[in-house]
């Protein structure tokens, strides 16, 4: 038999090219910087290959290390699939995950087959209800949130980072012009998601129209409804670009050629014991390489 690589050198490898910082792969793996640079150390002299250069704190893949990753990630993804499928437990693995109804419906569903296909023994129970994120821990095993800094006594991942668009009917949008007009803005209605308050005011920054007081303001806790009502002439929605461009709708159009860094993300957020527990774990490691 082949000699086999140290496994703990291995995942601790895995965690900091997927998490993207040796950092956030240390704390997930509950070891010092010193520790966990000592794991890559050994599995460097195993293969005889400088998989990262090092500046300071700083770790970055070099063209080897992703040569290395590329060719060794499927069949460490496999080997766990293997060991779960061979378990003497074979009980359904569930995971109580809150999900805000777009990322679930644009981002989440689509994809989940390719989770089911690798782990088919894991099960999710969907929440879409309010406050998310203080459910964690409680009703909920983890969940993702929209939100600027996630608190930290809970483990979270940055899922993206979007810019900020005003979104408009298309018929709207052609009387509105390509031309940003405070006067014809403050007679229209803007609707913002209660999750995304801020939105508006950077992206009136951006313009430099902090002055601007549309006719009303009206508030939203689903960003499909959001979309639907600018659609349907209702108002101008104030959400990310990812939402415009996912949702493909052509009755849809973003205003003036202005991007505006949002102040808030998607993140994935459970309690750090949390992590260790299987179904968290999976979950976790699957959307953070899929690049949801």
């Amino acid at each position: 038999m082949r000699r086999l690589p140290p496994l703990r050198a291995l995942e601790a490898f895995i965690r900091v090219v997927r998490l993207g910082s040796a950092r956030s792969a240390a704390s997930e793996l509950g070891l010092s910087p010193s520790a966990l640079s000592r794991r890559i150390s050994n599995l460097e002299s195993f293969t005889g290959r400088k998989l990262f250069s090092r500046s300071g704190q700083t770790m970055k893949l070099t063209d080897e290390g992703r040569t290395f990753y590329d060719a060794v990630a499927p069949h460490l993804e496999a080997l766990a699939a293997a060991v779960e499928s061979q378990s003497e437990n074979l009980q359904l693995l569930r995971l109580r995950l809150g999900v805000m109804p777009l990322f679930g419906t644009q981002r989440l569903f689509p994809r989940l087959n390719e989770l089911r296909s690798v782990h088919p023994r894991l099960h999710l129970d969907i929440d879409t209800g309010p406050h998310l994120i203080d459910r964690v821990g409680d009703t909920l095993d983890a969940a993702i949130g929209l939100m600027q800094d996630p608190d930290p006594t809970l483990y979270s991942v940055q899922l993206d980072q979007n810019t900020v668009h005003a979104i408009a009917s298309t018929q709207l949008a052609q009387e509105l012009g390509d031309t940003p007009d405070i006067a014809l803005l403050e007679k229209q209605t803007f609707l913002l998601h209660t999750d995304m308050p801020r939105s508006f005011d950077a992206w009136k920054a951006a313009l430099g129209m902090e002055r601007l007081q549309p006719s009303a303001v009206d508030h939203y806790d689903s960003g499909q409804l959001i979309l639907e009502a600018a659609a349907q002439g209702i108002g101008i929605a104030m959400m990310h670009d990812d939402h415009l461009a996912r949702n493909n709708d052509p009755r849809l159009a973003r205003l003036y050629d202005v991007e505006v860094e949002s102040p808030y993300s998607y993140w994935f957020i459970c309690r750090p014991a949390d992590l260790e527990a299987r179904p968290v774990r999976i979950f976790h490691d699957w959307i953070v390489q899929a690049g949801l």
